[in-house]
């Protein structure tokens, strides 16, 4: 076998522009390491690897002048002969592949950038002394970069990778939903990070942050719909958003109007902006919830300083745990301090808190400082409350995944829930029917008409079609619901419609009474035909609301039994 020196390396030739082809020969002088062979013209030439120079290579001159070259080349100052390795390439079925490897400066800078972005490491990663000096011992041709040079590969990085994302999304064919989200750093600085979601050509859901940018203060509606309109137009998104979705305030509100008054100008959203605007679920789920926990404030509070007391040390932790062992309840679960602005670590305080209750008051006997304690009847009421705040906890699970889509399930849920506070203002519990009431009130500023992209969602959701609003809506409306379900439908056809004119597919059909129209087909008059005429006859006399539409079909179909390994 040859040497690492020395192995055989197979040539290459090319068509005459230049591509390289599989050669018979093999090269086998070292020379050829830094060289590709290709032929142009019939006349054969050697181009380097570094530099890219193309030399004459015929073999009856030798590679006496290709050495030369090498040694010139400035490209190739900073590889060393003795750094070839030899580098492992595994393949699929338990293969490996061996062959050279050459050590390029700016490639393992690259790798360096890529590995900051992946793993979100800090920028100084570069000054760290220890990191430089593995980092030498690794590869000490490698120069390592400042931390404003990294930053520079970074962007460079954002750039192209940026110039991608845009070229594909300009190439599908189908719209994308942005979502918003504000955020504020340590330095009290405002940013606003843009999500895009979409679907792609193999029906997979996609999401992708894309912007992350500052936002000068004061954060008006002005100044929030000028850094969003920003971001469409710099990515040409601006004909392709579907829907934005931002949390619930005052200033949100107010830059959607401003947005969807100036993309309307160029005719750029669906049915005039009607579905433009939607909003976050997880959040007016947690508006809700807050709204009915403030009901029993007092009693959360009592309990959040008793965890907040037994978790502040590792001693008092051990302390809680040996209680708990006395008492025989098994420690599975730690102590977990809620975040006030976040109902579900609240719910997960109390549920937690609720299976130690015995523990607390047997530690109020040993701990001379620990001083509140709740009473029976109120671990009483926090073990109800919990109880019934499980639903709105998995629904608020559902609604922030982001590996599948919850568009289908958002109305039902919803209906969920509305049917959940209707029972809570019969039961017997005071407290609960004094929640339900306050909870009430707050889904109705949010939720009280029906979206009406979720409730198209829904009706595409072959488990449910129309049935599930015939089943849900005089829950919602009373006497009013097929009033509503008619306006969704005819919404439903109406989006429809928008989707084939600017499709420019003729056919526009409704069952329930919308606008429809359809190209007419050119049929030709043929004199040798005598038959001609009647089809012209009968093209005309047929009329249009005799034809029917995919989606007439599709609702006409029967539901599908509801399953849970049903991928929608």
């Amino acid at each position: 076998m040859p040497s690492a020196g020395s192995t055989p390396i197979t040539g290459s030739t090319s068509t005459n522009d230049g591509t390289l082809i599989s050669k018979r020969r093999k090269l086998t002088s070292v020379v050829w390491n830094d060289f590709d062979k290709i032929i142009e013209d019939g006349q054969d030439y050697a181009i380097c690897k570094h530099c890219k120079g193309k030399l004459k290579a015929d073999s009856k001159n030798g590679t006496k002048h290709l050495q030369v070259h090498i040694d010139r080349c400035m490209k190739r100052r900073n590889v060393d002969i003795r750094q070839q390795l030899l580098a492992v390439e595994r393949k699929g079925h338990g293969k490996v592949q061996i062959g050279g490897f050459t050590f390029d400066q700016e490639i393992s800078r690259e790798k360096l950038a890529r590995a900051i972005i992946l793993h979100e490491y800090p920028l100084s990663i570069v000054d760290h002394v220890g990191f430089r000096e593995f980092a030498t011992s690794l590869q000490p041709l490698f120069k390592m970069v400042s931390r404003n040079t990294i930053k520079g590969d970074i962007m460079k990085i954002y750039e192209v990778e940026k110039d991608k994302m845009i070229s594909y999304l300009e190439k599908l064919q189908n719209r994308v939903a942005i979502t918003t989200d504000m955020w504020t750093s340590n330095q009290k600085k405002g940013y606003m990070a843009i999500t895009v979601h979409y679907i792609d050509e193999s029906w997979l859901l996609h999401h992708h942050i894309v912007r992350f940018v500052y936002v000068p203060p004061p954060h008006t509606k002005e100044v929030l719909s000028d850094v969003l309109m920003d971001f469409l137009l710099d990515w040409n998104m601006d004909r392709k958003v579907s829907t934005v979705t931002v949390d619930n305030c005052s200033s949100n509100d107010g830059m959607i109007n401003i947005l969807v008054e100036k993309l309307c100008l160029s005719d750029s959203l669906l049915l005039n902006g009607k579905i433009f605007h939607m909003r976050c679920a997880a959040h007016v789920l947690n508006l809700i919830v807050k709204e009915g926990l403030d009901v029993i404030e007092v009693e959360i509070e009592k309990i959040r300083e008793s965890v907040a007391y037994w978790s502040a040390t590792p001693s008092r932790m051990e302390k809680f745990e040996d209680a708990a062992r006395q008492l025989r309840i098994p420690c599975n679960k730690k102590l977990s301090l809620d975040c006030k602005t976040r109902w579900n670590s609240t719910y997960l305080m109390l549920s937690i808190a609720i299976t130690y209750k015995d523990v607390f008051p047997r530690l109020k006997q040993r701990e001379k400082y620990y001083m509140v304690v709740s009473s029976e009847e109120e671990w009483n009421m926090a073990k109800e409350i919990c109880g019934r705040l499980k639903l709105f906890y998995n629904i608020t699970k559902l609604f922030s995944g982001r590996n599948y889509p919850t568009a289908n399930t958002f109305f039902i849920k919803v209906c969920e829930i509305k049917e959940a506070l209707y029972d809570w203002l019969i039961c017997s519990n005071d407290v609960v029917k004094t929640m339900a009431s306050s909870m009430l009130q707050k889904f109705d500023k949010y939720w009280s008409g029906c979206h009406i992209v979720m409730a198209i969602a829904a009706i595409f959701d072959p488990r449910y079609k129309i049935k599930i609003f015939e089943f849900y809506f005089p829950l919602m409306y009373g006497s009013e619901a097929s009033n509503e379900i008619e306006k969704i439908c005819g919404m439903c056809y109406e989006l429809l419609s928008e989707y084939q004119s600017k499709s420019n597919l003729g056919q526009k059909t409704s069952s329930y009474g919308t606008s429809s129209s359809s190209t007419l087909l050119e049929l030709n008059y043929d004199e040798q035909d005598p038959l001609s005429k009647f089809d012209l006859f009968v093209h005309s006399t047929i009329g249009e609301s005799h034809t029917k539409s995919e989606l007439d079909y599709y609702l006409e179909e029967s539901i599908l039994p509801r399953n849970s390994n049903f991928d929608v």
